[in-house]
């Protein structure tokens, strides 16, 4: 966005937000917007001769610019065609509408109330969007409700958690004592970042910083315990669609059987490949729903680019046949 659409789209913000408060303080104003006292004074400037066609004498926006430079007040009048703020754009509402449904998926009970009712007021608005967000599944791989209950109490009151961790990586389960710092979301999945002390029953006496994905924690207890402050707090990994820059785009190798993707699913582009079979290019904005593709697909695809797409679903297989595994080793 240009410098100029920047300026105009504030101006179109500014003057409902003056308009609702009379004699607000220029500085007060400048924070609220994100801009330097100077910017604003600017704005101002281009608002002081702006108004209705004709640009008669009653036409124009009052701006009292006597009390803005000798009181730091604003007094804005005459104005009342621009009384009602900026509606949101489908492209806006949408964004919005998608990413409160994501962050219901691991919210606790009282958290989804208010998200509830946020989404309620959105899609009221959203015209198009509501019924285009209705057409989009939203599937986050999260915890039981107990377990976001609880990691969602220790959050807010700032006390340690001992959880239950089913580790994909060890095969066995554990249990820890964590001070739990923030949830996050990767590749469709669910995250607890925490620092944790050492499993119990481990040689190994080192804490550190940890993630867990909230589907493998099967129990969450809180403790009387204030979580500690740690530094030095690592960047959180990228995901395989954040090394993609956000493009969003997976090129994939279909054999024969499995050329249906190419019509049932909307595609960049195809090719055919020596020997039968096709080479397609689709974007992917839910990376759970690829790696249910991928299961399905099995042999009859592979993943060309960019390899990390395949390695989520190559765990998820991992982690079905050790579960097998056990079923049969139990019976």
């Amino acid at each position: 966005m240009s410098p100029s659409s920047d300026q105009v789209a504030r101006l179109l913000s500014l003057v409902p937000y003056l308009q609702r408060r009379p004699g607000v303080r220029v500085q007060e104003v400048a924070a609220e917007f994100g801009i330097t006292p100077v910017q604003l004074r600017k704005d101002l400037a281009v608002l002081y001769m702006c108004g209705l066609p004709g640009l008669l004498p009653g036409d124009l926006i009052e701006i009292d610019m006597e009390a803005v430079d000798g009181e730091g007040v604003i007094h804005l009048t005459n104005a009342e065609f621009l009384a009602q703020p900026l509606r949101l754009t489908p492209d806006e509402v949408l964004p919005l509408i998608l990413g409160l449904q994501t962050l219901r998926e691991i919210a606790g009970a009282e958290a989804q109330a208010s998200i509830d009712s946020a989404l309620a007021k959105l899609l009221a608005v959203a015209g198009e969007s509501a019924g285009l967000a209705k057409r989009i599944r939203i599937g986050v791989r999260a915890a039981d409700q107990p377990v976001r209950e609880a990691i969602a109490a220790a959050l807010g009151a700032g006390v340690r958690l001992r959880l239950t961790y089913d580790s994909a990586s060890r095969g066995r389960t554990t249990r820890r004592l964590v001070d739990p710092h923030s949830l996050r979301m990767r590749d469709g999945f669910a995250y607890l970042e925490a620092w944790s002390d050492a499993p119990e029953g481990s040689d190994d006496q080192v804490g550190g910083w940890r993630s867990f994905r909230l589907d493998r924690i099967a129990e969450a207890e809180l403790t009387a315990e204030p979580a500690q402050d740690h530094r030095d707090e690592p960047e959180p990994p990228d995901g395989w669609l954040d090394r993609l820059n956000r493009a969003e785009e997976v090129t994939l190798d279909l054999a024969a059987p499995a050329t249906w993707v190419a019509e049932y699913y909307p595609i960049v582009d195809s090719r055919p490949l020596t020997g039968g079979g096709l080479r397609i290019r689709l974007r992917v904005a839910d990376p759970a729903w690829f790696r249910a593709l991928l299961l399905r697909l099995g042999p009859e695809a592979r993943v060309v680019e960019p390899v990390e797409a395949a390695e989520s679903a190559r765990d998820e297989a991992g982690a079905a046949l050790a579960l097998y595994d056990q079923l049969f080793t139990e019976a």
